[in-house]
């Protein structure tokens, strides 16, 4: 039988999953970028990002990002610079004017470095995201009983968390995927790139200036 701690936390995660925020956009930009195996190599590198903060949530160390104002502005900012960073390289290839060849040189001649580049975004995006690490080390050890082994059960919750995410991406995903004729012109791509990159900086800033 599920545990009722384990069902609790798998409804709070789905919420926080379907609500739309910079993990989506970031699935986005990549499947607009670069195509669906790309996106769904970003959505792996997103969902596995849970487990990295599972962990520190675990051994403590989100206490650090809790209490300390500093680790916590320091953290949020390396996050929000890289949001911008990469809303500005959206923005910058949207402005080039040449998204048809800019989507062949990325799909074609360098596939594998494309997509494991938007692996590395997607999981960078999650693990310096510091809401996700308070997130974690506030409700994890709310549904951990004082006789469970702590780091198991984290890690279990974690891949709760990182199955619904899949499910919910790859829908996402999937119906992208059924846009493709349309996605596939080159103006439509401008465009898309275009508005990911502002809505990344726009993420990006908001991180950068919102308070805990």
């Amino acid at each position: 039988m599920v545990e009722p701690q384990v069902i609790a936390f798998a409804s709070i995660a789905a919420l926080l999953t379907i609500t739309p925020g910079t993990d989506t956009m970031m699935i986005l930009r990549s499947v607009f970028t670069h195509g669906h195996k790309a996106g769904v190599l970003t959505m792996i590198g997103i969902c596995s990002g849970l487990f990295f903060h599972a962990t520190l949530s675990a051994l403590g160390l989100s206490l650090i990002l809790v209490r300390s104002a500093t680790a916590f502005d320091t953290v949020k900012l390396i996050g929000a610079c890289y949001l911008i960073y990469l809303g500005g390289q959206s923005l910058w290839t949207a402005g080039r004017g040449s998204m048809k060849d800019s989507l062949a040189e990325n799909t074609v001649t360098k596939p594998k470095k494309g997509n494991w580049r938007a692996f590395f975004e997607g999981m960078l995006t999650n693990v310096l995201n510091p809401k996700v690490a308070i997130f974690y080390f506030a409700f994890l050890p709310q549904f951990i009983s004082p006789h469970d082994w702590v780091f198991g059960k984290s890690v279990v919750l974690a891949s709760i968390h990182f199955i619904e995410g899949v499910v919910w991406y790859s829908i996402l995903i999937f119906f992208l995927g059924r846009m493709r004729a349309l996605l596939t012109r080159p103006r439509v791509r401008q465009v898309l790139e275009a508005l990911s990159g502002a809505i990344l900086i726009g993420l990006g800033l908001r991180l950068a200036v919102e308070r805990r």
